[in-house]
């Protein structure tokens, strides 16, 4: 992976792991894991993001459940097939562990391109969204998919982009809980993954 793939997507988390690791798969013999963990808001609310990590940053008692761990990654996407329809799964790759930082537990950088038209709306509280979903490369002719909400003056802003421009993001990756209703009429619970904009500027190529 090129410096530049490394930096137009760069993820810095502190937060405590709540689930055990489960083996995700296997890639020329390395095996990785899946987990999450809690990390903080100002508020004092939680975001549980979901990372997955290789075997061998594993190797210590670093993931056991209740630690406080620092991670460096990449927010990633894959497509996966729930119910015969494909659906965007987001999760954090980690590429390196670092010292914890609660000053400053989660931040995100992107750079990527508009690959569907920005909706800007207003809520019944007459408050101002923008929802995105931003391109970003990877190596091997890969993209990740990234929704992305900007609020205010960044959802006017954005809500003007054109896709196949490209932006420079940065925010924090939030989790939200909502409720899909099934074929069948049942209620489930999921959780939807997105980055919470904090600045974001239009790159000129």
């Amino acid at each position: 992976m090129s410096y530049e793939q490394m930096q137009n997507n760069r993820v810095c988390l502190t937060g405590k792991v709540v689930t055990e690791a489960e083996f995700s798969h296997e890639i020329m013999g390395e095996g990785f894991y899946d987990l999450n963990i809690s990390v903080k808001r100002l508020s004092g609310q939680e975001d549980i993001i979901p990372l997955t990590v290789s075997e061998r940053l594993m190797e210590s008692d670093n993931f056991k459940v209740g630690s406080l761990i620092g991670i460096v990654g990449q927010f990633r996407s894959y497509n996966k097939l729930m119910e015969n329809k494909s659906k965007l799964v987001l999760r954090v790759f980690v590429r390196e562990l670092v010292v914890p930082d609660e000053e400053d537990p989660n931040t995100i950088e992107i750079d990527g391109f508009v690959c569907k038209q920005p909706v800007y709306r207003t809520t019944p509280f007459k408050r101002e969204i923008t929802d995105m979903l931003i391109a970003v490369n990877r190596a091997y002719n890969k993209s990740d998919y990234i929704p992305a909400i900007a609020w205010g003056r960044n959802a006017r802003y954005a809500g003007n982009f054109s896709v196949g421009e490209r932006v420079r993001i940065m925010g924090r990756i939030q989790s939200r809980i909502y409720q899909k209703q099934l074929e069948d009429g049942t209620v489930e619970e999921r959780t939807a993954y997105e980055v919470s904009v904090s600045k974001l500027d239009l790159v000129e190529e």
